[in-house]
């Protein structure tokens, strides 16, 4: 089977799971995510199991029915051979299996033994696969997902059905394939569930082209060993791309959001793209109050990558003043939005972020932010004192600002902020507005990038070109004469025209002007005595 053919049964999988949960009164309910979430995780945790068994024991894999061969063996052999996967694939029991669970789903009670299967592969599971809240409490992998379904003489056909579903379904031959055809299954799985629809943080989905271009310019020479941080994860998508572009197994991945949503669909991200490892590192929990990840010496952690879509506003007026506090000063250096006296959800939590961001960059440290572009020009405030600091510690990259609508959710325009510890050189500024085409998503439109395009953005920047009416080089010491101005077109040469003409030419063209300012002149006479007559006119009348 073709690795098209394996996309469009996985994609088949997800929409049958869907359709069993709206034939049970939960579609687009607000615990539909989680089900379809958790149903697949299970399944894909299932036959990923049984791949990794079959490449430890040949026997098994060369056996007709690999689970009636594996009954066979004695309960230490079984120990032995599961000792042997090592910590990247869930621990599972035969009882577990989605074939034991078919076979025994005209059993009274199912919906129950379908609800204890999962939580028991949770709690053997749950060191390596459980994630933190900033408090110290585990969430782990599963849930009792059949009590969704509020009439109880429903659960156990409800869950008849989805193991009926995922009994005719193998994903063992998706395991060989690569990033992209993990991104696009997960996008896939949750384009429904992760909206910005009034959410906290980043739960929205990052564009594809954004995330390409912020991990291809930050990655651009091998590395290995290194530690990448999100501190407003969504579910990964920024993540994923600079891990892919390092290497899933030369980076350790660490995360936090205050979302449960997509601190789950993160886990989940991380589990498909082969960076089970991380997820003990990820956090749901408040970042801006209290940031999770410090060193023995309980200093905030300091990390090699950081990249970050952050929400741009939110109302935080709960706890502005706790955050104005001694042990805060260095990492909110430029300061603390003030609560205002209207829309406090419209306070600026996106400058916490970049200062938090600051603040955690390791020694040798470089960062991607995605900011609204207001942000590169600011005049004032808080926006110009981070610029400053970039420019004064000598640790900006560039900027790259983005054609409007690029994200389909908001009007705002964005670019990304580029940071580099070890760039005491050149700054690249570009002005990518006018790239992409129109197209229109759901009611929304939005701006795609086209693959040439991206690139275009991206052998710029990392080759530190300049290009007319698109980007420009510049030193430190010009953007303070700028007044910090990040912006690409304060810095594009202003273009005069000049056209060479002769003497005569010159003498003509004069002549013309004189003559048509003479018949102009005339003209104005002639309408300021007619208006004189009218006005004289109405006196007299």
């Amino acid at each position: 089977m073709t690795e098209l053919a394996f996309k469009e049964k996985t994609l088949a999988l997800i929409d049958s799971l869907k359709s069993i949960c709206a034939n049970y009164g939960l579609g687009n309910d607000g615990n539909e995510f989680k089900i379809i979430s958790q149903v697949f995780l299970y399944k894909f945790l299932n036959d990923k199991f049984a791949y990794d068994l079959k490449k430890i024991d040949h026997k098994l894999g060369e056996a007709e029915n690999w689970e009636e061969e594996l009954k066979k063996y004695s309960d230490d052999e079984f120990e032995m051979l599961v000792l042997q996967l090592g910590g990247k694939t869930a621990k599972l029991k035969p009882q577990h299996f989605i074939s034991e669970l078919f076979g025994r789903q005209n059993e009274s009670d199912f919906a129950k033994l379908f609800d204890d299967t999962l939580m028991d592969i949770a709690i053997a599971n749950n060191d390596i696969f459980s994630v933190k809240t900033d408090g110290g409490a585990k969430v782990v992998l599963f849930e009792r997902i059949s009590q969704y379904i509020s009439d109880p003489a429903k659960r156990d056909n409800f869950a008849k059905a989805i193991i009926n579903k995922l009994v005719g379904v193998s994903f063992e031959h998706i395991f060989s394939q690569k990033f992209d055809f993990y991104a696009s299954i997960f996008e896939y799985l949750i384009k429904d569930y992760n909206t910005n629809s009034g959410g906290k943080y980043a739960e929205y989905f990052t564009p594809h082209a954004v995330a390409k271009i912020m991990a291809a310019i930050l990655v651009n020479q091998p590395t290995q060993n290194v530690t990448v941080y999100d501190p407003s994860a969504g579910s990964g998508t920024l993540l994923m791309n600079i891990a892919h572009a390092i290497g899933e197994d030369r980076c350790t991945i660490y995360s936090q959001d205050i979302s449960q949503k997509s601190s789950g669909l993160l886990r989940l991200n991380l589990i498909l793209n082969n960076l089970v490892h991380s997820i003990s590192n990820i956090i749901q929990g408040n970042t801006i109050l209290h940031p999770y990840h410090k060193d023995k010496n309980g200093q905030l952690e300091k990390f090699d990558y950081i990249v970050s879509n952050p929400p741009f506003k939110l109302d935080f007026a709960d706890f502005r003043d706790d955050l104005d506090s001694k042990e805060n000063h260095d990492r909110f250096f430029a300061g603390i939005p003030n609560v205002p006296k209207s829309a406090t959800d419209k306070m600026a939590i996106y400058l916490l972020f970049v200062q938090h961001i600051m603040y955690s960059l390791s020694a040798k440290g470089k960062a991607a932010v995605v900011v609204p572009t207001g942000f590169i020009t600011a005049q004032s405030g808080i926006d110009k004192a981070i610029r400053e600091r970039l420019v004064e510690s000598r640790m900006l990259a560039g900027v790259v600002s983005m054609p409007s609508n690029i994200f389909a959710t908001t009007g705002t325009n964005v670019s990304i902020l580029f940071m580099d510890k070890n760039n005491t050189e050149d700054v690249v500024l570009i002005d990518a507005s006018n790239l992409g085409e129109t197209v229109k998503e759901g009611k929304n439109q939005k701006t795609v990038l086209t693959a040439a395009e991206e690139q275009k953005i991206i052998d710029t920047f990392n080759n530190k070109q300049a290009v007319e009416d698109f980007s420009v080089v510049v030193k430190y010491n010009e953007i303070k004469e700028k007044n910090y101005s990040l912006s690409a077109g304060q810095y594009f040469d202003v273009k005069i025209e000049y056209v060479d003409i002769s003497h005569e030419e010159f003498t003509a063209k004069m002549k013309s002007f004189e003559d048509n300012l003479s018949t102009l002149f005339a003209e104005s006479k002639t309408l300021e005595m007619e208006i004189m007559k009218n006005l004289e006119g109405i006196k007299w009348s």
